[in-house]
């Protein structure tokens, strides 16, 4: 492990290859078993509240009925997660093509919204544990092994497939200095 920043980071996610391919996967992040859904940051609730009614119109009546019944969200302060329908489902979820995606992106990618999603859900399979310092770790599961395949095979490192989102959560200056880290020490 590393300390970049205050910011311990997994030696695993270093070294990690990985290159989503919704086109095999589709989009099993957002509907795999699980007890909970995605952790939701205690800012993140006021944009998902505010930003539902202009999502609702991409999800599936099942979804909006959930939502009615059980809320946006489940869980106490500082320990909120997304909703999943039976264990699965993100309530969140739509199909296009047969691939589950996020109806906030769909409507961040159409200029609907400014919050494009959780960052939990951005960042996967980076997770963020919050112990005296934040902690970044790869998740690895069985439903990501043609991402992994396809990091493998274009050469595409976990930290530069999520970029983005990493620049979302811990700033451009940390994303630098981690990209300076690394290429200091791949060059050894």
């Amino acid at each position: 492990m590393i300390l970049l920043e205050n910011i311990l980071i997994e030696d695993d996610l270093l070294e990690a290859k990985f290159c989503c391919d919704l086109q095999k996967c589709k989009g099993a992040c957002c509907t795999f078993y699980g007890e909970y859904g995605a952790p939701l940051l205690e800012e993140e609730i006021e944009q998902i509240e505010i930003n539902y009614p202009k999502i609702k119109k991409y999800l599936s009546e099942k979804s909006i009925y959930y939502i009615q019944e059980k809320g946006l969200y489940e869980g106490k302060h500082n320990h909120k997660t997304t909703m999943c329908i039976n264990n699965r489902d993100c309530v969140f979820v739509f199909y296009e093509d047969g691939i589950a995606l996020c109806a906030f992106e769909k409507a961040f990618l159409n200029n609907e919204i400014d919050f494009r999603k959780p960052i939990s859900c951005h960042l996967y399979p980076i997770r963020v544990r919050q112990i005296s310092n934040n902690m970044i770790y790869y998740s690895q599961i069985d439903e990501c092994k043609d991402a992994v395949e396809k990091g493998e095979k274009e050469n595409i490192a976990l930290i530069s497939s999520l970029e983005i989102p990493l620049r979302r959560r811990f700033g451009n200056k940390w994303y630098e200095i981690l990209k300076q880290y690394l290429e200091n020490n791949n060059s050894k």
